[in-house]
Parts: structure tokens; sequence; C-alpha cells
């Protein structure tokens, strides 16, 4: 292969049988839980890195299904994304993200900068409630519980929250270690079918764990709890700010 084959065909490693396909990525029946809570503000401020600015001590905890994705397949994330604001803009900052299936986590880290890592999530109804669990290994870390249905949620409303900017920390190391790529990533949702969202009672517990340290942003009190189904896709996004420029 020569070079110009080389420049032509690169776009994701392995260089001649990719982890996953180019996009678009198109999600249909895309299902979350979403728990919103209050945290401690100082735990906040370690995590989210600047030029992002913290409105309020807020997480939003996510479970999110994916049974039918674009050359990502069948699996399932779960994770917490701060809300921010980004040069006055309004949006959210993914801090952290699980999940069982590798090509959207080397696709997720790759391209958009995603910090994705291996883990067992889940979400699911039984009976009356729709649970959402966390295992890293054999370590059960979180558990999100809420009333299945209880109150059908304003489509306007959740179609806006869908829109607004998403902010991912791009990290990509050198040979030697340090960071040739750590800029600050805005991604968007796009051609979004929404197809359902509803609210309910509900409860999130998150514990210890060395290596999926969900629970350093702590529960103080749970806010509100959406269920979202829809059909997206997942934006490519632009680069907002390069941490290695003057």
């Amino acid at each position: 292969m020569n070079i110009a084959d080389v420049k032509k065909s690169a776009f994701a490693m392995p260089l001649t049988s990719p982890a996953f396909p180019p996009g678009p990525y198109r999600f249909v029946d895309r299902e979350y839980l979403i728990i919103t809570y209050l945290t401690d503000l100082d735990a906040l401020k370690r995590v989210v890195p600047e030029p992002l600015s913290i409105d309020e001590p807020v997480v939003k905890y996510e479970f999110i299904r994916m049974p039918n994705s674009t050359g990502f397949g069948d699996y399932t994330e779960s994770g917490q994304v701060v809300p921010v604001s980004f040069k006055g803009q309004k949006g959210n900052y993914t801090h952290a993200m699980y999940l069982n299936d590798g090509p959207p986590i080397y696709g997720g880290r790759e391209l958009w900068g995603f910090p994705k890592k291996y883990a067992q999530p889940s979400l699911g109804p039984d009976k009356d409630t729709l649970i959402g669990t966390l295992d890293y290994g054999p370590v059960r870390v979180a558990t999100g519980t809420m009333g299945y249905k209880h109150r059908a949620l304003d489509p306007g409303e959740v179609a806006r929250s869908l829109a607004a900017p998403n902010y991912l920390l791009k990290i990509i190391p050198h040979v030697d270690g340090s960071p040739r790529v750590l800029e600050l990533v805005d991604y968007r949702l796009e051609d979004v079918v929404l197809k359902g969202a509803w609210t309910g009672p509900a409860a999130l517990d998150l514990r210890p764990h060395a290596l999926a340290p969900v629970a350093e942003l702590p529960v103080l009190e749970v806010l509100s709890a959406t269920h979202i189904l829809a059909d997206l896709t997942l934006g490519l996004g632009k680069v907002v700010y390069d941490y290695l420029k003057p």
C-alpha cells in the first residue's frame, strides 16, 4: 500500500480492518433514563475543565439503551453529564460514560473524544418501574429507578433540551505520552424524531469504585427524572477550543 493509498483509506484503526464504519451514525429507538440530581459544588469544580463554567451544582445521570445503531449495533451505556456554559451558551459536558460494546467505545473516543470505558450497564422496565444499572466487573456502582411513564412531558420542551450543544474533552496522546490533541469538542444531536417523553418519581444510588468513580459526584437530592424514546443522528461536531494553541 503506497502513501497515497494510506492517506485515502485511513479514518480509523486498524488501517485495513477498522473497528467501526464511517458515519453518519443513526440511532433508532434510542431510549434514555436521565435522573437529574444536586451534588457537591467543590466536587464538580474538580472535574469540569475550563473554559466551561458551572451554573449550578447539578448532574444528569444517564442510562441509555441503543438497540439499533448504524455501525455500532446493539448496546447500552451509562454515565454522568454536567450542565455547563461556554461563551454564554448553555450546554452539557460529558464527564464519564461506561458501555458494553467495543466499536462505540473506539469510535466514541477516536472521533469525538467521548470519555468511554468498558463496563456493563442495563436499562429496561420491570413491571411498574424503569430500572437502570451499571456494573463495573462484578461490582454494582449505580442504580437508577423511576416510576414507569407516570406523566407525559411537553414534547417541545424535551426537543429543545435534546438540541442543546454537548461538549467533550478530546485527548489523543503523542508517542511519548504527552498530549498531541487536547481539544474541546462541540457536537449536536441531529434529525431528532421524538417518539415519547415521560417523568415520574425517581431514586438514584451511586457506590464508590476506584475505576468507575461515579460516586465522587455524590447524590445530595434527586431533582427530576426523564424517560425519552427517540430516533436521532449523532453529529460529528466541531472543535471550539484548542488547549495546545496560544
